[in-house]
């Protein structure tokens, strides 16, 4: 990893999956997209908490740990982001070439902010499921 980057942030809605063929023709694999705001935040004159700033960045991550990106986390969730910033070309709404910035994720993780309940399958379950 040439740069890290680590952010808290918002989802702006549920993460969106797909499987992406391969440039080599050997398979595919699959990556889940989200867009996130990682805010800033300082308390004002009367100590209450406010966003002052922050930015939106489009985030990536593949394989198994996009498929649990999409099954568990939607709109709105905190989560903890840590991976990589990349520079892509993509194109605007007339069609011309821009940079664009993304996070390419090693990690996605939740925020337990505003979480009400985590409930764990069966640890055999679970290896069942990793070995599919």
């Amino acid at each position: 990893m040439q740069n890290l980057f680590i952010g808290k942030g918002n989802l702006a809605k549920s993460p969106e999956g797909q499987h992406i063929r391969r440039k080599d023709d050997s398979g595919d694999f699959f990556v889940a997209t989200m867009r996130v705001m990682f805010g800033r935040y300082a308390r004002d004159s009367e100590g209450n908490i406010e966003q002052v700033g922050g930015f939106w960045r489009e985030v990536e991550i593949y394989g198994p740990k996009a498929q649990d990106v999409c099954k568990h986390l939607r709109k709105g969730a905190r989560v903890l982001v840590i991976g990589e910033e990349r520079e892509f070309i993509g194109k605007d709404d007339d069609g011309n070439e821009v940079e664009v910035i993304k996070v390419v994720a090693e990690d996605v993780a939740l925020v337990l902010t505003r979480v009400e309940e985590i409930r764990f399958a069966p640890a055999r379950q679970r290896e069942e499921e990793m070995a599919d």
